[in-house]
């Protein structure tokens, strides 16, 4: 490791906000060294809790933030907060805007507020996020919450990096269907429903109740045999909304909950459910895995990104794919066989690069 990140590591272990800062900012921007320190980090993760909001634009997922931040700072803990926000495909611009509401906790000394730019990245979230959380995570932060772009449906990028995962709706988010896309029922542990003193908040959450009570073992666990048994009486909202709140010891239903974020109501309802589902995810098992898996998608995001770099900046490699590029065009291959050549080749690629020294760097990490 460069002396210059030697001397940064020796002010944030000593806990320095300062250098907090700019260990964020090497990591987000993937400045030389960044991997190493990453490295030096590693041991000190594992231990803060990591909560994802989501929900489309204009949900109040930002304004839920900054509630929880203080009703967890009011418990004495310390909070990270990661707000993603869009970058522009014109400018390469973004507005963070999500700093600015959060104005009346940005000045807590137990608070560190990272805004950070898709740069181009879908999922919902930077390339980045997830080392920026380890970095967070490494330097005692009890709570860290990562709030989404707000793009609407393809926010499953979260659920990837979060321990639970808050989806934030509200009544005018559109009919009831458009809401509850599958990947959004499928990546929600908790829902929240804001703005639930407008009209159509309650059809909202019956909606989404009944869509969970629809969901194969939770509709009917319950109801009794259908013989004799006006089904027109079973209730699958009704049985979703009690699976929730009595839930079984192997099987979370995504409470439904209501909030006015605005006014401050519905945050108690929330860190209680926040509480619950991270408790069923220890007692049953899948917090470690959760986290098991986000470090196999990382190493696999690791190797192909490496591999990748490697097999596209060697020279010989790009001259031989131009090469192939006129019998593609004649119809005499296709890009799958010429695909395959080039695999074929590059692990004679990498021994050699291992060979070299090429791989030393990779092996150090």
């Amino acid at each position: 490791m460069p002396a210059s990140l030697d001397r940064l590591l020796a002010d944030f272990n000593a806990g320095k906000t300062p250098a907090l800062a700019r260990a964020v900012s090497i990591v987000e921007n993937h400045r030389a060294g960044y991997d190493s320190l990453l490295s030096s980090l590693h041991p000190r993760t594992g231990r803060a809790r990591r909560i994802g909001l989501t929900g489309p634009p204009g949900a109040g997922k930002s304004t839920v933030t900054a509630l929880l931040v203080a009703q967890y700072r009011a418990a004495g803990l310390k909070i990270g907060v990661i707000a993603v926000d869009p970058t522009s495909p014109f400018t390469g611009g973004a507005l963070l805007g999500d700093r600015v509401r959060m104005e009346a906790i940005a000045l807590d000394t137990g608070v560190f507020i990272r805004s950070m730019a898709t740069r181009g990245s879908l999922g919902g979230l930077a390339s980045a996020t997830r080392e920026v959380a380890d970095v967070l995570d490494a330097f005692g932060f009890d709570r860290i919450l990562i709030e989404t772009v707000g793009v609407g449906q393809s926010e499953l990028e979260v659920a990837r990096t979060a321990d639970s995962t808050v989806v934030i709706l509200v009544p005018e988010s559109g009919d009831s269907i458009q809401t509850l896309k599958a990947g959004v029922m499928e990546i929600a542990d908790i829902f929240v429903v804001n703005k639930s003193d407008r009209p159509g908040a309650d059809r909202l959450r019956n909606d989404i109740e009944l869509m969970l009570g629809l969901r194969k073992g939770v509709s009917f666990n319950n109801a009794p045999a259908h013989h004799g048994v006006d089904l027109k009486r079973v209730n699958p909202a009704k049985l979703a909304r009690r699976a929730a709140a009595e839930p079984a010891a192997d099987m979370w239903t995504p409470p439904v909950l209501g909030a006015v974020a605005r006014e401050g109501k519905g945050m108690d309802a929330l860190i209680a459910a926040l509480d619950r589902h991270f408790a069923y995810l220890e007692r049953t098992g899948q917090l470690a895995e959760r986290r098991r898996e986000r470090i196999r998608q990382r190493v696999k995001e690791l190797v192909e990104s490496r591999f990748s770099d490697r097999v596209w900046s060697d020279a010989a490699t790009m001259r031989r794919l131009d090469g192939m590029v006129p019998n593609i065009e004649k119809r005499s291959t296709t890009p799958f066989g010429a695909a395959e050549e080039i695999l074929s080749e590059s692990a004679g690629l990498l021994k050699r690069e291992h060979e070299t020294g090429g791989g030393k760097e990779m092996r150090s990490k």
